[in-house]
């Protein structure tokens, strides 16, 4: 599997491990709170990275593809 992909499907399938959205699917976090982040600064690594794909799919609309990928 290419790592890109890899990626994408882990990202569909994280759950925020901590704060007020604990539990909840990266893409169904509200986007006033990724925004928030990108502001403040995503955590570093992996959780990181993720946030930010998940914040400029939401930037652009493109959310539901990652809803679409954890149904699959």
């Amino acid at each position: 599997m290419l790592p890109d992909k890899k990626f994408l499907i882990d990202t569909a399938n994280m759950r925020m491990p901590f704060g007020k959205y604990k539990g909840v699917y990266l893409v169904d976090i509200p986007e006033y709170y990724i925004v928030w982040y990108k502001n403040k600064g995503f955590p570093q690594g992996k959780l990181g990275k993720m946030m930010g794909l998940v914040y400029e799919l939401q930037l652009n609309g493109l959310e539901d593809v990652l809803r679409k990928i954890r149904t699959l």
